[in-house]
């Protein structure tokens, strides 16, 4: 037995285990029975106090540390030691205009806090104004344009300063005040009511004895607490002012996406009015949760009040905004066409696809105090692809009690959060085994799944204007185009070469495609390049192989591009198709030569869908249709553009033809 304690054990059987063989070791202890004696009580009584003083110590060290405390209060006060404040929650704001009928006057003011009702899920919610609003008639029409409202209640609390209280500090008392719509103001006293409004310090910078601000800081239970100067930093109040805090009580995101308004009361009087909705609600937030305090006070501390990195564009932005779910900023010299002196910023919401023009302008706003001069920030729409799933789950039912209804909303809840933790977010990456993993772990009974992906682009159009694409279309004159072209433009892509199938010479089709400018350059260039006049190099077919099976998925590789290994085939394919090369230098059909050059300017290929459209048809000189097959004949006679007898006649004379039949 030892005679030492082992110390670095605290869970409760280990520290009782250590103790025992302590007290085994020792000629007092030798003969006691320590499972039935009365000492086994007095063991585990000193092993619970020395389990719970190591727990207890364990988790007074961790609440040292930002990164890994729990206990809320220690989070925050540990995030103002590098001058961080968590945001409070936010009310949804909307963009109307107002347009009062009957008015009369050389000017119409809207007070502070006008109110204004909407309803959302059957539930009525009160939206009201943040300012005084003046406006003058425009040709006899009083119209407030892009009027800025805030859902909640407009509160007003007032403290007296006691000078004996040398820490004073004055407590907004609801917990679901909207920080961002706080004003301070500081009234002389009772009997003088002269006010001062004070500003938000954002810092000691270009603070002094002399300067209005104020503090503001989170204290318990999630609410906040105003503080001043003490005359050195920030100018102090005095015995007997009276403090005024004006803000907005919120009930946070129940009410995003409100769309339609309604005046409630009178404004100037005058209560006919006509209210257009500019944007919806949104914006609406939860107080920031523990896990974000802790991410995001150490990369604000490290922007240090300015934005100059990218970095420091996405924190101020995650803090200006707090309903941001992810944000993503680059220089506009990152652009496929470069712009010097912006910064772009995509922010994706928490709620709400987009951001409303007004909430835009808002965050560029508030960044240009930590803007530098010369670079313009710029909110741009995140472009979101979604990944629609479809997964057929095989499981054993002898082996688990659940119903297949409860494991598909199992499965359902596992894809569910992955998407939520893991997708949401930009440069998130999808990993496909990652996910069919997680579907098999939801419970021990599933066997396995069967999982697939499509990927759906998403955009939303503007109504009543038009959306204009810049299409160039190259087409060989001597083509004899069958079908009709059916395309979705909203899947569109500027780097990509959209063109049919070309059947049995592979590549890609060389008599017609269409594209953007920039992709169309690449592939009217090909004619000028070198891969036209040397060919394509010996290992295109196993560098193109994973692609040619994406694209032509009914003809073998093999008999895509025959000649390339094969020697033997060299010559018949060149006398086959004699305009496939030039110079007598490359013995490879001008549409794989093509395909080649396409890849390798880092083009993507989209084939059209031959019931809409087929042009594979060339004419000889008599006018006869040289290429064909079963599926061209078909959309020939059902779009009526050839006689069933001349194609009869064209099977006749070109037997010798290759046919898609033939693979």
């Amino acid at each position: 037995m030892s005679n030492k304690l082992v110390v670095s054990d605290y869970d409760f059987e280990a520290v009782k285990s250590n103790l025992k063989s302590f007290l085994q070791g020792q000629t007092s202890f030798q003969d006691y029975d320590f499972e039935g004696s009365s000492l086994n009580i007095l063991l585990d009584i000193l092993s619970y106090n020395t389990h719970y003083l190591a727990y207890l110590a364990n988790m007074s060290t961790n609440e040292l540390y930002l990164d890994s405390a729990d206990i809320r209060n220690n989070i925050v006060s540990l995030a103002k030691m590098i001058g961080y404040t968590p945001s409070s929650p936010r009310a949804p704001m909307a963009s109307i205009d107002v347009q009062v009928n009957n008015a009369t006057g050389s000017s119409l003011t809207m007070p502070k806090g006008t109110v204004f009702t909407t309803t959302v899920d059957n539930t009525s919610y009160q939206y009201v104004t943040n300012s005084d609003v003046t406006i003058t008639p425009s040709n006899g029409v009083y119209k407030f344009s892009s009027l800025p409202i805030y859902e909640g209640s407009l509160v007003t609390f007032k403290y007296t300063v006691d000078s004996t209280d040398v820490d004073q500090k004055f407590t907004i008392p609801s917990a679901n005040a909207d920080t961002s719509t706080l004003l301070v103001k500081v009234q002389n006293s009772s009997t003088d009511t002269t006010t001062n409004t004070y500003a938000l310090a954002g810092g000691y910078n270009n603070v002094d004895s002399n300067s209005k601000v104020y503090f503001i800081q989170e204290s318990q239970d999630e609410k906040f607490e105003v503080y001043f100067g003490d005359g050195v930093n920030g100018k102090a109040v005095a015995d007997g002012n009276i403090i005024i805090l004006e803000y907005i009580v919120t009930n946070k995101t129940v009410s995003n996406s409100a769309s339609s308004f309604s005046l409630s009361g009178n404004i100037g009087g005058f209560s006919n009015v006509t209210i257009t909705t500019v944007s919806n609600s949104q914006g609406g937030s939860e107080s920031e949760t523990n896990e974000s305090i802790k991410h995001n006070a150490p990369l604000q501390y490290a922007a240090q009040d300015r934005a100059v990195t990218t970095t420091d564009y996405e924190t101020l932005v995650q803090s200006i905004y707090p309903n941001a779910l992810s944000v993503s900023a680059w220089g506009g010299e990152d652009d496929e066409t470069p712009r010097y002196g912006i910064v772009k910023i995509g922010v994706k919401a928490a709620s709400g696809s987009t951001l409303t023009e007004t909430t835009k302008q808002d965050i560029v706003n508030k960044l240009k105090p930590y803007n530098v001069a010369s670079v313009s920030p710029q909110i741009v729409d995140p472009e979101t692809t979604s990944v629609l799933l479809s997964s057929t789950v095989k499981y054993d039912s002898k082996s688990t009690t659940k119903s297949s209804d409860t494991l598909k909303s199992e499965i359902t809840t596992a894809v569910t959060n992955y998407n939520t933790n893991t997708l949401q977010k930009f440069d998130a990456v999808y990993r496909h085994s990652k996910l069919t993993g997680l579907i098999d772990d939801v419970d021990t009974s599933i066997l396995s799944n069967i999982t697939t992906i499509k990927i759906r682009k998403s955009f939303t159009p503007t109504l009543s204007s038009s959306t204009k694409y810049d299409i160039y279309f190259r087409i060989r004159p001597d083509i004899f185009p069958a079908g009709k072209l059916k395309f979705d433009w909203s899947s569109f892509d500027k780097k990509t070469i959209y063109a049919p199938f070309m059947g049995n010479f592979g590549g890609l089709n060389d008599r017609f495609a269409f594209g953007s400018k920039e992709a169309m350059n690449i592939y009217s260039s090909f004619y000028d390049s070198e891969v036209y006049y040397r060919g394509p190099s010996l290992d295109l077919a196993e560098k193109s192989k994973k692609y040619f099976e994406k694209i032509y998925k009914v003809v073998p590789v093999d008999k895509m591009h025959p000649n390339i290994l094969d020697p033997e085939k060299k010559s018949q394919w060149c006398q086959e198709h004699k305009a496939a090369y030039k110079y007598g230098v490359s013995a490879i059909n001008s549409e794989l030569r093509l395909f080649n050059h396409i890849i390798n300017n880092g083009l993507d290929i989209e084939l059209l869908n031959p019931e809409f459209v087929h042009i594979g048809a060339v004419r000889n000189d008599d006018g006869i249709i040289r290429y064909f097959g079963p599926e061209f004949e078909g959309l020939l006679l059902k779009y009526n553009q050839i006689k069933e007898e001349d194609l009869k006649e064209n099977v006749v004379k070109n037997k010798k033809d290759f046919s898609i039949e033939d693979y």
